[in-house]
Parts: C-alpha cells; sequence; structure tokens
C-alpha cells in the first residue's frame, strides 16, 4: 500500500513538473508569435546547475530547418566578457596592469586630445569609461590611430578619461590587440586554449574553425517593409584577409568586441564559471578577485563593470549581472544572480525590436517567464 502511495506521489510530482514546464513551453510559444521570431534556444540555471535547455523555431526560415540546442549563433557584445576574461588572466600573470596606459600598451598613440595629462588605461577601455567613441567606425585600429588616420581626434568625447561612460566597440578591438600583443598568440586561439577548451565548450571567434552546419543564419528585421531578411555578413570567412595579418594591429578582423559564435548551452555554461567567480566544475579560469572586479561597477548610471554589467530592471527584486547582444539581427542575453546560483540564456537569430526597460521585449519577456515558472 505504502509502495503504491509512494508511486502515486511521484507520478504527480513528474505530472506537475511537466505541466509547469509545458506551460513555460506554451508561453514562449505565445510569446515567439507576438514578437515575430525567426528562432530561440534558451538555457537555465537553477542551484549551480542547468535545469533546462530548448530551441524552438526555424534554424533556417527558408528550408524550414528546426534550431537544434547544438546549433550556435554569433552571440555579439556578449563577446566581450571573453576579451575581458582573456585579459584579466594576463593581468594575474603579471603581463600587464589594468591601470597600464593603452598607448603603452598597444604600439600607438591613444590619448584624447582635450586632456592630454591623463592617460587612457586598459580599465577605461573595458568599462566604456575612456572617452573613446565610434565616430570613425572600429572595424580595423586605423580609426584611432594618428600615423593612419588624420581625422583620428574625432575618436574621443569631449568628457575627462574615466569620469564619463559611452559604450564603444572600438574599446574591445583595442583591448584584443592588447591581449595578442602581451599573450604572443593569435586572438582567437588564446580565447579557445585558455578559456573554451578548459571548460570544454564548442565555440569561437574564427568562423572558419567551426562546423558551419551547426551556425545559425541572422535575420534583420526591415522596418520598411516590415519583413526580415538573412544577413550573410555574419559568418563571412577571415581566411583572404588572414593572408595579411600583423599580431597586435589585425585584431578586429576576428571581432574581439562582439564575435564570439557558441551555442546558448555553451554559453550558460561558460556564465556559470563567472556566476562563480572564476571556476566551473573544478576549473578555475580566472581568480576570484578578478572575477569580483569584472563585477564591480566602474560607471554609476550604467552600473557597468568590465564587459559585466549590475540591473535590478530586468527581473523585479533581483539584481542581476551578466550583458545583451545585438548585430546582424540577432538579440542574445545572459544575466546571472551570483549569490543565490541562478541565471539565464536567451538567444534568438530575429524578432520584432522592441524593447522594455532597455532590453530588447522578446527577451526581457522570455527570461520572466522562465524565471516564474522555473525559479519559483
Amino acid at each position: 500500500m505504502k509502495h503504491c502511495l509512494f508511486i502515486m506521489l511521484l507520478t504527480g510530482l513528474l505530472l506537475g513538473n511537466a505541466t509547469a514546464q509545458d506551460s513555460v513551453e506554451n508561453n514562449l510559444l505565445k510569446l515567439m508569435q507576438q514578437y515575430q521570431a525567426i528562432g530561440l534556444s534558451v538555457a537555465v540555471v537553477k542551484d549551480n546547475k542547468i535545469i533546462y535547455n530548448k530551441s524552438f523555431g526555424y534554424k533556417n526560415r527558408d528550408d524550414k530547418t528546426i534550431i537544434q540546442n547544438t546549433d550556435i549563433f554569433r552571440i555579439a557584445s556578449i563577446s566581450k566578457s571573453f576579451t575581458a576574461t582573456s585579459l584579466l588572466q594576463l593581468v594575474e600573470a603579471g603581463k600587464l596592469s589594468l591601470d597600464d596606459a593603452v598607448t603603452k600598451l598597444v604600439g600607438f598613440k591613444v590619448n584624447n586630445p582635450k586632456y592630454p595629462d591623463v592617460p587612457i588605461t586598459l580599465r577605461m577601455i573595458l568599462s566604456h569609461t575612456s572617452s573613446i567613441n565610434d565616430k570613425n567606425g572600429y572595424f580595423t585600429l586605423d580609426a584611432i590611430n594618428p600615423d593612419k588616420n588624420p581625422n583620428w581626434a574625432q575618436c574621443y568625447n569631449d568628457y575627462k578619461p574615466g569620469e564619463g561612460y559611452q559604450y564603444c566597440n572600438l574599446n574591445f578591438n583595442l583591448a584584443g590587440s592588447i591581449l595578442e600583443k602581451f599573450s604572443g598568440e593569435q586572438f582567437d586561439q588564446y580565447v579557445k586554449n585558455h578559456i573554451l577548451n578548459p571548460l570544454r565548450l564548442y565555440g569561437g571567434y574564427n568562423v572558419d574553425s567551426l562546423d558551419r552546419n551547426r551556425l545559425v543564419p541572422l535575420y534583420e528585421y526591415n522596418d520598411s517593409s516590415k519583413t526580415f531578411a538573412v544577413s550573410p555578413g555574419a559568418y563571412a570567412s577571415p581566411k583572404a584577409r588572414l593572408a595579411n595579418y600583423t599580431r597586435g594591429y589585425s585584431t578586429p578582423l576576428f571581432s574581439p568586441t562582439g564575435g564570439m559564435k557558441i551555442s546558448a548551452l555553451d554559453l550558460a555554461r561558460y556564465m556559470m564559471m563567472h556566476m562563480n567567480y572564476g571556476t566551473s566544475n573544478n576549473v578555475r579560469i580566472i581568480s576570484e578577485a578578478s572575477s569580483r572586479t569584472m563585477q564591480t561597477k566602474l560607471s554609476d548610471k550604467e552600473n557597468y563593470g568590465l564587459a559585466l554589467w549590475s540591473t535590478e530592471n530586468l527581473i523585479d527584486g533581483e539584481k542581476m549581472v551578466g550583458h545583451t547582444g545585438d548585430a546582424y539581427g540577432l538579440y542574445s542575453s545572459m544575466f546571472f544572480q551570483p549569490e543565490k546560483k541562478f541565471g539565464f540564456v536567451v538567444i534568438t537569430n530575429g524578432c520584432l525590436p522592441q524593447y522594455k526597460k532597455s532590453v530588447v521585449a522578446l527577451l526581457y519577456d522570455v527570461i520572466n517567464e522562465l524565471y516564474n515558472g522555473m525559479m519559483k
């Protein structure tokens, strides 16, 4: 009799869990329909374990291929945290300092002409407090190099370095070049050797090193025509340009600012390393002190640290740490709660570009649906 009661109780619990999960998934599908999402991939961490990973919708809308959990996306600006993590490894190794002047590190003058006596430091470029902007573009360091560009001064804002904030992709392409100079390794190889491989993650910055069958096409929305179109530039091969590659200068080719390609599941595994202050599965990537430095805000208004930022506007009552990404029609988010050990990765390869509290509305609503359905 007791055995039968136990079986009934267990069955009830399993059905309850299945029903709760089914409800969440039904709501995710409704959100996808509401925001016209092409595809969606999510991963959920609870109590320091990945409890859920699922993908929905189209990988390729034209041939109706469905996204698989093993498929990989170009995750855009979440990539910045891989660059910062790599540089913190070099700081720990004593090869450079966060307070070193970028001019000294990169090998040409990086100095705001309005404040010639104020050095721009590595810490400043990793926190977007450098006073550098993207007015000249950021796909080549020529944009800011006085020896290459007569308009280099346009790259600097009017405020004093270290005292203002402007999100700037050029900051991180400079940072990637510094990583190459002081590690002696090509940027994509360094991240693979010192972050991805130790954590047993599949991904990378060099698209030619990856299985192209696993790459998820990205669809950009055109507001004028109200249609989506695939963005071929997202996964362009660097092969031809690598022929004239100069280590420590040509680094923007790999886009340290936005070029990582990885699955939602493996991104969640990487996220757990930061959630646990530098370690995952007994593998330490950076020290706890370095990890906390990355998560500590350097700008009060934006709450931005070193390639990670804090927000209380994503989930009511929770202070989350992480980053978002936006490029080629893709929108990505990676946010975690380091004390309570939970977090979310949500990636779409295309949706309506609507916003809630400065976050893409689809991602905001999906994260809150996952939180309400799986954390409570």
